[in-house]
């Protein structure tokens, strides 16, 4: 099993014309999620360990969590030339993938405000785009851009919400939900879902067993995020 690289993800988040919007940037075709259009974001350096004790005034969080607020501010400003504060950074989730992934990021997501312009960098981002959550899983679904499962299941959280103040007021008012991936796989051996903890069929991989439902069904058809209550 491959251990797993701290890293950290901010949700751009912004009111359009038609809704809430995200921030999605597209990743060059080199390193991981190659050619994927995600969210700002990148592994923790030794830098960003270096903090001052409790990221955000009034709470008492850890230092894993406060340095991932760093490393999300950090890579705003380098992929996307957007000045965030660490301190307005509201954590959503925590992502993990499957044990047996060549690579796997150990990744912190948070939401925040973002109202400036955006320059990409032209060398590890190569375009960006404020879209819907909505257009956004259309257009994965349509092949026309390429998702990450916990990029899209973001994108399904996110389109939920009414508009940014109700979307950070529901993410500050919850415990960050928790997404250690399993995987389940169809009679033939093809995928068919991701599993997260509280899946009737999280540990064994039996997309079929009957029971609670939280997962990711990711069919040819289209992607659908499953998750009850």
């Amino acid at each position: 099993m491959t251990e797993p690289t701290p890293a950290a993800t901010v949700v751009p988040l912004r009111d359009g014309p038609g809704g809430i919007e995200v921030l999605l940037l597209r990743r060059n075709s080199r390193g991981a999620f190659g050619g994927m259009w995600v969210f700002p974001g990148g592994q923790v350096d030794p830098g960003d360990m270096a903090l001052e004790p409790g990221g955000v005034t009034g709470h008492d969080e850890s230092a894993e969590i406060s340095a991932a607020r760093r490393a999300a501010v950090r890579e705003a400003w380098e992929e996307a030339g957007l000045d965030l504060s660490h301190r307005e950074l509201v954590t959503l989730s925590f992502w993990i993938p499957p044990p047996a992934a060549p690579r796997r990021f150990a990744t912190w997501f948070f939401l925040a405000e973002a109202d400036g312009e955006v320059v990409v960098d032209q060398g590890e981002i190569h375009d960006h785009q404020w879209m819907s959550p909505s257009a956004a899983m259309a257009a994965r679904d349509a092949g026309e851009v390429e998702l990450a499962p916990p990029t899209y299941t973001t994108l399904w959280w996110v389109g939920r919400q009414d508009d940014v103040k109700s979307a950070l007021s529901e993410a500050a008012s919850r415990t960050p939900e928790r997404f250690a991936t399993h995987l389940g796989f169809e009679s033939d051996g093809s995928l068919a879902a991701t599993l997260w903890q509280g899946d009737a069929g999280y540990e064994d991989g039996d997309i079929g067993r009957p029971g609670p439902r939280r997962r990711l069904w990711m069919q040819p058809a289209g992607w659908r995020v499953e998750i009850d209550g």
